[in-house]
């Protein structure tokens, strides 16, 4: 029984994914957000029933990229072309090219050895939160001009989760500060981000800034990365 239990996990993870698509057709976008949140918290815990339980196979891996391809991939897309839809109709289907970016990254990664630490290219389950807060936004702030830019940001999205920049992992290596500083940087400010979008949700009674924490708290792992990043290759010019 127990080597079923993270493939169920995962089974979980992908259901959150298929309800999350249909509360976005339903335009319950908030609805549709707390699914793909919800999916994420089974994609890190079906990983982590796998090690414990010491039943990791290849039935798995491939179970679990389909369901990050629905959740992360599929649904994201899906809540953004109801987002846009108002402002430039079925020109809005342009944004289900995430759940092919989406696809495609996750096929690299399952062949991709080097991505065993950190990733290669931008997750799959950031770009959707990234875009999930985005959608909760108020109806009245997509104007035609913003929906059309936003098309062009998820296409960089699409190229982010492709490309070869490096980004890193939240798996702790250990709990030295110099062996897991990124890690610890990035969920303090993450944290303070939580905190101000909850205040201020509370503030002005709006709840969809709870949800916009989520792009806020994507935007800071850009921040954090493209730094990271930086001074890595300075360390290594240095030596």
């Amino acid at each position: 029984m127990k080597k079923h239990i993270p493939n169920i996990i995962t089974c979980c993870n992908l259901l959150c994914g298929a309800i999350s698509v249909i509360m976005a057709l339903s335009g319950e976008l908030q609805i549709a957000f707390s699914f793909i949140l919800l999916g994420a918290v089974f994609d890190f815990f079906d990983g982590m029933a796998a090690r414990a339980l010491k039943v990791s196979g290849p039935l798995g891996v491939q179970m679990d990229s389909l369901a990050d391809d629905i959740t992360f991939g599929l649904a994201p897309a899906v809540m953004l072309f109801a987002f846009l839809r108002p402002a430039i109709g079925l020109w809005a289907m342009l944004a289900l090219l995430m759940a092919a970016f989406a696809a495609y990254r996750l096929a690299k990664f399952n062949i991709d050895e080097r991505q065993t630490s950190s990733f290669i290219g931008l997750a799959t389950p950031a770009n959707a939160i990234f875009w999930g807060g985005i959608t909760t936004l108020p109806q009245a702030v997509v104007s035609p001009t913003v929906a059309w830019v936003l098309l062009a940001v998820s296409l960089v999205s699409g190229y982010l989760m492709l490309c070869e920049v490096p980004f890193f992992s939240l798996k702790i290596k250990s709990t030295k500060w110099k062996d897991s500083k990124i890690q610890y940087i990035f969920l303090a400010g993450s944290a303070i981000v939580l905190i101000v979008c909850i205040l201020e949700a509370y503030r002005y009674g709006e709840t969809f800034m709870i949800f916009f924490a989520g792009t806020a708290v994507i935007v800071w792992y850009f921040i954090v990365n493209a730094l990271n990043n930086i001074f890595t290759r300075q360390n290594r010019q240095a030596k």
